[in-house]
């Protein structure tokens, strides 16, 4: 998120005007717990410049929205459900309370009730401005609560008596935007029968002033929420799942809401992601949003909801916490071993292979897997040498496609030759450096409702070359994180957690034969370009889901055999590639990703923040 000139440099005046004694033993904090290498890593994705600094874009969003709304002219739906908005109350500062309490009244949108459940009787402050407040307006109700039940024991209570059909969820010193409940009302309307939704969020200075840290959601993304709650704020569930599924369960201290909300995306009919920044996170010096260190209880407790969650919906599976407080891992189950055919298309490129396939042959800890290699118009006298001498390993089949070059047909040759109940698509251009690689993909793949895995790709220096793919980046479809330094995580994470992704590159990609049969392969329009996007496009119109798992790395020198497109030949052939994309997915790449988000970039690889005119870096198409 750098801008031309500064990458890979933190911006050391902005570190020290925001030293402060507390940032220092802070900072300390995170030294101890990191150690230097990782600590200094961590420095560095915090204080390097944003590309498009969020502080100056936020204003103009707002503008950019309010302009939006009001000439589409929306209208709070005339049969709008009525939203009863919980919130435990327990020692509020007053100026956090009526902040709280005016974004809830300055509703665009006035069909709520909204219920307050105080747990703080001895406090005269806070029974002061509840008993002003509900005698001034009738939707407002205090529920008294003699004794504090925790959390979970008083937004219980709020759930128990809240009498609309959908339930919202605000924190009692966090803020909801003017248009909040409508945006909610109206999503309902156009989705009769959606039970969760979630709005985008950012996180706000004590005193409101500042606005930073934008989450910027995808669409649903199971594989997201098992690494990490990114849903959280502002969740709005239908009243009848919140019971149904027995409302927040005491034993997930610090992580009652993460626990919640996966036993409601089990049951959900449809959940419904709203992607406006609706709600500010206010962040306190001892809160976990300011200072993920300060309650490791709450991800202890996070780790305990996912293997819950996985024990429920029959998955199974390990859980990790890992280095990055509130994100996890998560090692699927395997079973058995079944079959994997790994499918290698080449030309010539005798030193490419060999590098390919002594590393995985040497380094593949997963014992069934078999080589299918595909020969394809060699010329060189060395490379024949060379198949001769792989001839004679019985895990390798030498396959010859005369023809001239064609991925998808290639591919879908090797295909219908391979003996595996799993296809490994591999190009012969990479590396293969941990022992686990085919392992992992096989734990993700071979799950119900998985139809392809992709894989964490870095070039020879370090630097990243794949981390999933979003359709349109670079106007069809691109991958993420190209360049960065590999040693880091990227946006909120995401180069470094398992996700669900739109696409990934079938440079190391694996799916279910049948799956891949099933939906016709790879498309042979597409010789050579987006034969991979569009196929985990297919896979996705097929209710399946496309997985980016990080913890299956390789190296990866990318389009070694087939050279630059510099020809006239190569490039009409990439024109009449884009054009046949862009006649087959008008839908998604017209409306946009959706497991991106359509405030981000999509000429950035980084997840970097989609400019507006003020923004002081132009407008992007």
């Amino acid at each position: 998120m750098s801008k031309p000139g500064t990458r890979g440099k933190i911006a050391w005046s902005s570190l020290f005007h925001r030293l402060s004694p507390y940032m220092i033993r802070k900072g300390l904090l995170y030294l101890k717990h990191y150690g230097p290498e990782e600590f200094l890593i961590r420095l560095r994705d915090r204080f390097e410049p944003e590309e498009v600094p969020y502080a100056q874009w936020y204003p103009e969003y707002v503008k950019h929205r309010q302009l939006s709304r009001k000439s589409a002219r929306p209208r709070v739906p005339e049969d709008a459900p009525l939203i009863s908005i919980v919130v435990p109350v327990f020692h509020t500062p007053a100026r956090y309370l009526n902040e709280m309490l005016d974004s809830v009244l300055s509703q665009t949108c006035g069909n709520w009730e909204l219920i307050l459940v105080n747990a703080s009787q001895d406090d005269a402050g806070v029974n002061q401005i509840l008993q002003e407040r509900s005698a001034r307006d009738a939707r407002i109700r205090v529920i008294s609560k003699e004794k504090n039940e925790g959390i979970a024991g008083n937004t219980n209570s709020g759930i128990d008596a809240a009498r609309g059909v959908f339930i919202g969820f605000l924190d009692h010193d966090d803020v909801l935007e003017p248009d909040t409940l409508q945006y909610v009302s109206e999503a309902a309307a156009a989705f009769p029968d959606c039970d969760l939704l979630y709005t985008d969020e950012d996180k706000i200075s004590q005193n409101t002033a500042e606005h930073f840290q934008p989450n910027l959601k995808s669409d649903f993304n199971p594989d997201l929420l098992r690494s990490n709650n990114y849903i959280c704020h502002f969740l709005v569930v239908r009243a009848s799942l919140a019971r149904s599924v027995g409302g927040i369960r005491e034993g997930f201290e610090g992580a009652q809401d993460y626990d919640f909300i996966l036993r409601c995306t089990e049951k959900a009919r449809r959940i419904v992601h709203i992607p406006e920044i609706l709600y500010h996170w206010r962040v306190h010096r001892d809160s976990t949003a300011d200072n993920p260190l300060s309650k490791p209880e709450a991800y202890l407790s996070g780790k305990k909801a996912i293997e819950e969650h996985l024990l429920r919906t029959g998955l199974g599976g390990e859980v990790s916490e890992t280095s990055y407080p509130g994100f996890y891992r998560v090692r699927y189950p395997l079973p058995e071993q079944p079959l994997v055919s790994v499918i290698i298309p080449n030309k010539d490129q005798k030193d490419h292979l060999q590098t390919c396939l002594d590393s995985l042959l040497e380094k593949t800890a997963y014992p069934n897997y078999e080589i299918l290699v595909i020969e394809n118009n060699s010329t060189s006298e060395e490379i024949f040498r060379y198949y001769k001498s792989l001839s004679e390993n019985p895990r390798i089949r030498l396959l010859r496609w005369k023809k001239p070059f064609n991925y998808s047909a290639i591919n879908n040759y090797g295909a219908r030759k391979a003996k595996g109940d799993y296809l490994l698509f591999l190009n012969n251009d990479t590396e293969i450096t941990s022992p686990d690689w085919m392992e992992e993909m096989l734990r993700v793949c071979r799950r119900p409702g998985t139809g392809a895995v992709g894989a964490k790709l870095f070039y020879g220096n370090g630097t990243i070359q794949h981390a999933g793919c979003v359709i349109g980046m670079g106007g069809v479809a691109g991958a993420m994180f190209v360049g960065m330094d590999g040693r880091r995580s990227g946006y909120l994470h995401k180069a470094s957690i398992i996700q669900d992704m739109s696409a990934v590159t079938a440079a190391c990609m694996m799916t279910p034969r049948s799956l891949f049969m099933e939906l016709g392969g790879f498309e042979e329009k597409l010789a050579v370009a987006f034969n991979d996007m569009d196929y985990c496009l297919k896979v996705r119109s097929a209710d399946q889901l496309v997985v980016y798992d990080p913890y299956a790395s390789l190296n990866h020198l990318e389009s070694v055999t087939r050279g630059p497109e510099d020809s006239k030949e190569k490039i009409r052939r990439f024109q009449n590639e884009i054009e046949y994309m862009r006649s087959r997915w008008t839908d998604i790449l017209k409306n946009g990703d959706p497991l991106y988000n359509k405030n981000l970039s999509l000429k950035k690889w980084n997840y970097s923040l989609k400019p507006f005119y003020g923004s002081g870096e132009g407008k992007e198409a």
